[in-house]
């Protein structure tokens, strides 16, 4: 799972073709770190299909607000640069990502 910062955003999310799921988190979200296992999970099963990676937004607070990222944690599906979906908050559970995915990836 690809760590992101603000240098490597635009490059790997906003530029890049074919999906990106982003993983918004902080230090201070424990939901945020129960999840990591679950989307590692998901990374493993969607290789090759899916870019996985993870933000920590206290790192990029001005990114994560440009990306329209109000909560956490924020699940974020990104398509050819585009947002095209996003679970969050108490919605974001295994269950609600694998469906995401497979809404849009198959």
């Amino acid at each position: 799972m690809l760590a992101l910062d603000k240098n490597t955003f635009q490059k790997e999310v906003l530029e890049a073709s074919g999906y990106v799921l982003v993983d918004y988190w902080s230090d201070g979200c424990e939901p945020c770190k129960a999840l990591m296992p679950d989307i590692e999970e998901l990374a493993a099963e969607y290789e090759g299909r899916v870019k996985f990676a993870k933000l920590n937004t206290m790192k990029a607070r001005r990114l994560a607000i440009s990306q329209r990222v109000l909560g956490l944690p924020t699940i974020a599906l990104y398509k050819d640069g585009e947002k095209v979906d996003e679970v969050t908050k108490e919605a974001a559970t295994k269950a609600n990502i694998l469906a995401m995915l497979q809404k849009h990836v198959g």
